[in-house]
């Protein structure tokens, strides 16, 4: 029989209602998500721990570090399944992969977007769904299931607040679907590089900005005087600022990393050439954000931070994992 480690952290997946608050919010721990699985898993041994139960905006980087370790310390597995809340499941999916933690065996990330309560609740089915997936010899490294899509833990987003089948993966796609309770994997994530980060520095505080038809950004060049490490720049369409802004991003004294806010296609380096294009940018200084979106960005700037690296170092790293 093969065993599955489930690992919860609460989100909407464990969310029902109650009369003394308005709204839903996470209840449900792993033993009793654990417990309405079994009669769809009955060659899996599905073993159950609640690390958190929280809503997944307010889960921090020392809650994903714990994952983490919990993770590297999970022993006598085929695979692990993390459950949390969709808000930010691509940043803990990423965080997961950049970090190496599919490594020794898959771990799956899933949740819902109907919680418990709601006609139609969905975290059944993904949580059935996730242990098919980590409990199969086709699966490899970290990876998010999610309405019987599989999809690469670095390239999956988000893209509808609301629908049920509410994640995509840009540029490639989805890698494979569950059906009938078989796992369909013809494609593979592939060797991505992994990150090594000390576990015993704090996270530094990085920004995450979205700019706009006529943003001047003259926030950017006083962000380190808050306290902040670094900056994400989400550039219009494949990597821009405004002309009149171009002087705020040169003179901000933080690592700059540029990304589109598109939310699907690369940023660009080499179209477009007027003053505040990708182009000028990147020749000013800003790190290029490849492939990977904005919040993924963050999480790669931070774990660099984390590691010490600055200058040609820090841009390298970057060209390495959001060209992969």
């Amino acid at each position: 029989m093969k065993k599955v480690l489930l690992i919860t952290l609460g989100g909407t997946i464990s969310s029902s209602g109650a009369g003394d608050t308005p709204g839903v919010v996470p209840r449900s721990g792993a033993d009793e998500l654990a417990g309405q699985l079994a009669p769809w898993l009955p060659d899996v041994q599905v073993v159950p721990h609640e690390l958190r139960l929280l809503p997944s905006p307010s889960l921090g980087f020392a809650d994903l570090f714990a994952l983490l370790e919990h993770i590297a310390e999970a022993r006598e597995v085929d695979g692990v399944v993390v459950s949390q809340g969709t808000d930010t499941l691509e940043e803990t999916a990423f965080f997961l992969d950049v970090l190496g933690a599919g490594r020794q065996r898959p771990v799956v990330v899933t949740g819902a977007m109907r919680d418990r309560d709601t006609p139609g609740a969905d975290g059944a089915a993904n949580l059935v769904a996730a242990v098919h997936v980590a409990s199969s010899p086709r699966a490899s490294g970290v990876l998010v299931v999610f309405a019987d899509r599989i999809f690469s833990g670095r390239t999956v987003r988000k893209d509808s607040a609301v629908h049920a089948d509410a994640f995509t993966a840009s540029p490639w796609g989805a890698l494979g679907l569950v059906r009938e309770g078989e796992v369909h994997l013809p494609l593979s994530a592939g060797d991505s590089p992994v990150l090594k980060v000390p576990l015993d520095v704090d996270a530094p505080e990085v920004a995450l900005l979205s700019t706009g038809v006529d943003d001047d950004l003259r926030i950017l060049p006083g962000l380190a005087g808050f306290g902040y490490g670094g900056v994400v720049l989400e550039g219009m369409g494949g990597g821009h600022v405004a002309a009149r802004a171009v002087s705020a991003v040169e003179n901000c004294p933080l690592p700059v990393v540029l990304c589109s806010r598109a939310g699907a296609g690369p940023t660009l380096r080499r179209t477009y050439g007027y003053p505040g294009g990708e182009i000028d940018l990147l020749e000013r200084g800003l790190i290029w954000g490849g492939h990977l979106t904005g919040v993924k960005a963050r999480i790669l700037l931070i774990l660099c931070l984390m590691r010490g690296l600055s200058g040609d170092a820090l841009r390298e790293q970057f060209e390495q994992i959001a060209n992969s």
